[in-house]
């Protein structure tokens, strides 16, 4: 049986993001060695990892069936399309009773995970946001994404909303990370906003087809959307604030992590402030800010020369190996990421001297790159 599926039912048998299961992997070398010694040894793991084991391959195939209805696919570690940077949240200690990477990723919508989350910031806050909160949540998403990163964030009420709608409005599909199954619309309010994102984007979780949401799955989840970006703001959070717990993640994962000052006499923003006061922070006050403080940590944006840094700039560079020129929007959707970040990496390609635009579409230079 293979890895993939080995990791679909150890993540049917535990609750995914249980801190527990990165040794129990780690001591029993993977996924189907776990399971082989639940079933082996039940009195040896936790009781509910024991109940979980006994029917396992029946759900793990309605599992399946239910994803193939709702146009899921499940994405591991070894997958084209797997984010490599959540295996960093094996190397980080877990927190709020959560920890370690996904044993793997639900996924709705055609975007490419891995290459959607190569340039990415995560947008989050407090769900009773203010008017001011929500449209500067909107203009950082709009202006990053402008700038060629994909927005992340949970599609909750208030600030998750507003930034995925900024990045929406400059035709950024950004990701949506739920605490639930990856089909259902949560919140239900949500569910035009959630099938825009899904139809040029993606909409991922870690819990199987039909999952409910819970408050401790929203815990885990934040890890998941700190470890898929490069950088993380924070616009508006109380003192207590599921919000600073993804901040937290992000600061341990060794993101940027950023917060959006406001008014001192605002509730909703006494976490952001006292997050820049303990350091926890950079203080931002526009999309600029955001974006200069991404570019200025990994520096790979501007610089497709060096092509390792680069994957989304060599995918789309790949895509000009045929003749004749080709649109962006057909090379975005081909690689499955938004046009907007195909636009870009060609603009990225064109100041690096690799592609030019020419008859209504893009083609490989013919001329040398430029000297670096």
């Amino acid at each position: 049986m293979s890895d993939a599926n080995d990791r679909l039912m150890l993540s049917l048998v535990v609750e995914p993001g249980d801190p527990r299961v990165v040794s129990a992997m780690r001591e029993r070398g993977g996924a189907g060695a776990v399971l082989d010694a639940l079933r082996a040894d039940p009195d040896d793991w936790p009781g509910p990892w024991r109940h979980g084991v006994e029917d396992v391959e029946q759900r793990a195939e309605n599992a399946l069936s239910r994803a193939r209805e709702e146009g899921l696919r499940w994405v591991t570690p070894g997958h084209r399309e797997w984010p490599e940077q959540l295996s960093g949240l094996d190397e980080v200690e877990s927190a709020a009773g959560a920890g370690g990477a996904p044993l793997g990723l639900w996924c709705r919508g055609p975007g490419d995970v891995r290459l959607l989350t190569e340039h990415a910031v995560a947008v989050v806050g407090a769900r009773d946001c203010t008017t001011y909160g929500a449209e500067t949540a909107g203009d950082i998403a709009a202006a990053a994404a402008t700038s060629g990163f994909t927005v992340v964030s949970g599609a909750a009420f208030g600030i998750d909303a507003s930034a995925h709608r900024g990045g929406l409005a400059v035709g950024d599909p950004g990701i949506a990370v739920l605490a639930c199954g990856a089909d259902l619309d949560y919140p239900r309010a949500h569910a035009s906003l959630l099938a825009r994102i899904a139809e040029h984007g993606t909409v991922v979780s870690e819990y199987p087809p039909g999952c409910p949401a819970a408050r401790a799955r929203f815990l885990a989840r934040n890890r998941v959307i700190a470890a898929l970006a490069d950088g993380l703001v924070v616009v508006e959070a109380a003192h207590r604030s599921g919000s600073l717990n993804t901040l937290h993640w992000a600061d341990r994962l060794g993101r940027t992590t950023m917060a959006v000052p406001g008014p001192i006499t605002s509730a909703q923003s006494q976490g952001t402030h006292d997050a820049v006061r303990s350091g926890k922070a950079v203080l931002v006050g526009s999309g600029a800010d955001v974006v200069a403080e991404l570019v200025g940590f990994h520096g790979r944006v501007a610089d497709v020369r060096m092509a390792s840094f680069d994957p989304v700039a060599d995918a789309v560079l790949a895509e000009l190996q045929e003749p004749g020129p080709r649109r962006a929007a057909e090379i975005a959707r081909g690689l499955r990421i938004g046009t907007v970040h195909a636009v870009r990496a060609l603009e990225r390609l064109r100041s690096a001297g690799q592609a030019e635009e020419r008859d209504g579409g893009w083609q490989r230079t013919t001329a040398s790159p430029p000297d670096t």
